[in-house]
């Protein structure tokens, strides 16, 4: 571990051992830059595995105060990201075999991240914005009825771009065991979305609200109409 340097550090360019410094430290703000950093791939981890977005941040929570509270055992010998990934599998994997022992039955919930980022600024076109939110939801759905093991491989895998020992070194089990996995998960996810894909793909590429009026507003003033035009 790198000596502490006490002066302030930029926390978009601080290296994870130079974070942990500053945390191990008591750096308020160097515990936050840990979170910001890692958030994201550790929920979909605990979301992954959990299959409920409320569940998977308490999930998140826990694994981070257990981490912080423990740093002084992170060695470095491998990434923080895993480090924390494996301390947030572990709390997952144990919530749910205290449910299944307590057998409790686990709802699926529908979560509102979004798990792909889609190129380009949509905010300015509500359609396109609509459109992409219902796939979003579809390949969320359809990743939330993947059943639990195959589901953390194929978060791993897919959404968070994790290699194949990556994935097999953070959940335990072999590569080839990812491998197969990963190819059932793909042919489970694939089968549900083509069920649901054609009412989507119905109002694929609209042309309605804001570009219609546009349009038409276009239109009516090359016309000479547009003081004419009482909206239609």
């Amino acid at each position: 571990m790198p000596a502490l340097n006490t002066r302030p550090i930029p926390l978009e360019a601080a290296s994870d051992a130079e974070l942990v410094a500053h945390a191990l430290a008591r750096d308020g703000r160097a515990f936050r830059a840990i979170m910001t950093r890692y958030n994201q791939r550790l929920y979909r981890l605990a979301r992954g595995i959990v299959g409920r977005a409320s569940e998977a941040e308490d999930v998140v929570q826990e694994a981070y105060v257990h981490a912080f509270r423990s740093l002084d055992s992170f060695r470095g010998e491998s990434a923080l990201s895993t480090w924390l990934s494996r301390i947030v599998i572990n709390e997952a994997l144990g919530r749910l075999r205290k449910q299944k022992r307590e057998g409790k039955v686990t709802d699926i919930e529908t979560a509102q991240a979004e798990i792909i980022q889609f190129p380009g600024n949509a905010s300015d076109d509500p359609e396109r914005t609509m459109a992409q939110r219902q796939i979003l939801h579809l390949v969320e759905e359809a990743t939330d009825h993947l059943p639990a093991t195959f589901r953390a491989v194929f978060v791993a895998r897919v959404i968070e771009g994790l290699s194949m020992e990556e994935t097999a070194e953070l959940l335990g089990i072999k590569p080839e065991t990812v491998k197969t996995r990963l190819y059932r998960a793909r042919q489970m996810v694939r089968k549900e979305l083509d069920a649901q894909i054609g009412p989507v793909l119905m109002n694929a590429f609209p042309f309605a609200g804001r570009r219609c009026d546009r349009l038409k507003d276009a239109v009516m003033q090359r016309l000479g109409l547009e003081s004419a035009d009482s909206g239609s």
